[in-house]
């Protein structure tokens, strides 16, 4: 398969499959009870130097207390995947610019900053134009593909998708030849974060998670994360998982941190639950 043009753009995760595999071997699939504080949880489970995913969409269903945490503990050097990001990303750009050092290092961008309802935030605008967060830029689509095509297993997955386009020329796709057709085509680079955050509606104490409403890319994001904290407005029954199982949108061996913690999301909207403050 032919390369036809490269993207500028720095690639901050291995898309091998190979090795995530690794990762997600020593994962255990025994329903235990996963409850823990988020003090906890963040402690655990996220390390200077990793790279994190956000569950939720701009200021809809985001995991706020557990960001708050992760600045609290004042985390290094971090990658972020900045799909459709805008409250939480603000939240995150406090570990910069603050005599702290430096909490985000890398940033996939597709869509950050921008919460142009109640106006921009002034810190997150001086730390992306700082120039010490390095930046490669993607769509909303092209960054949810990357965890698709880790959610399935697979290096990459192709589209048609930024063919011609200036985001495709500052990303880290390539531009390949189909091996069937000969046609161009965007071959997208899957993205397995070493650490997810998802805030959800109801969790067993095993991980089983039921989300109301649009889950956006967060069941690809469970998928493709080699960790996974899972924060809740209320702890439900197994029992009541298991009375309709249909309802389970994240399965429990994807998780290894559920956190309980209502208004959880605020001052983000939680759908069927609270508006947006």
């Amino acid at each position: 398969m032919d390369t036809l043009e490269q993207g500028s753009g720095k690639l901050f995760t291995d898309p091998s499959t190979i090795a995530a595999r690794a990762d997600f071997r020593q994962k255990s699939r025994a329903m235990t009870d996963k409850v823990m504080s988020v003090s906890d949880a963040v402690g655990q489970l996220l390390s200077d130097g990793d790279y994190l995913a956000i569950g939720g969409f701009g200021g809809d269903r985001i995991p706020t207390a557990v960001l708050h945490e992760i600045v609290r503990q004042n985390r290094q050097d971090l990658g972020f995947a900045g799909h459709t990001s805008t409250h939480d990303f603000q939240v995150m750009c406090a570990g910069n610019l603050n005599g702290r050092g430096r909490m985000l290092a890398r940033v996939d961008c597709a869509y950050v900053v921008g919460l142009e309802a109640r106006g921009l935030s002034r810190q997150a605008r001086r730390v992306m134009e700082s120039g010490e967060v390095e930046f490669t830029e993607w769509t909303n689509y092209t960054l949810a593909l990357r965890f698709r095509a880790a959610a399935m297993g697979v290096p990459f997955l192709p589209a048609h998708t930024t063919l011609g386009t200036d985001t495709m020329r500052h990303s880290a796709a390539r531009k390949i030849e189909c091996p069937f057709t000969g046609e161009p085509l965007v071959a997208v680079p899957a993205l397995y974060p070493d650490l997810a955050v998802i805030h959800v509606h109801e969790s067993d104490p095993y991980g089983n998670c039921r989300i109301e409403g649009i889950s956006v890319a967060d069941l690809d994001v469970a998928r493709a994360a080699k960790r996974l904290i899972v924060s809740c407005e209320r702890l439900i029954t197994n029992d009541e998982i298991r009375s309709n199982p249909a309802r389970t949108a994240i399965p429990y061996y994807c998780v290894d941190a559920v956190c309980e913690v209502p208004l959880g999301s605020y001052p983000g909207n939680m759908p069927y639950e609270y508006y947006s403050d």
